[in-house]
């Protein structure tokens, strides 16, 4: 059973939960953003634009909005400032809303 505590370097992380990325459950660690779970889980893009550019985590501070997902149903939402809580619901965007939303 781990301590919690990362390897090499002191820290100690969050409880472990459990969110469903783009419908699969994923292992994620309370008090880490979405963008950290999410790139830990998946890779390094979040969304798509609307012209088909790939977007990933860029400012990490909420002002740039490339990091934008759609959790719990709400297109739009920054991953970087929003922290990851058990049984969320995470999606990849593309463009202005959900993949299926037909946003391209």
């Amino acid at each position: 059973m781990s301590s919690g505590r990362v390897p090499g370097h002191g820290l100690e992380r969050g409880r472990r939960v459990e969110v469903l990325i783009d419908g699969r459950p994923a292992e994620a660690y309370e008090g880490e953003s979405v963008a950290a779970a999410v790139m830990a889980d998946r890779g390094l893009g979040l969304r798509v634009t609307d012209r088909g550019d790939r977007r990933g985590f860029y400012c990490g501070m909420g002002v740039c909005f490339d990091c934008v997902m759609v959790i719990d149903g709400v297109p739009q939402t920054r991953t970087c400032v929003t922290w990851v809580r058990e049984g969320m619901t995470i999606e990849h965007q593309e463009g202005a809303g959900p993949r299926d939303a037909g946003g391209r």
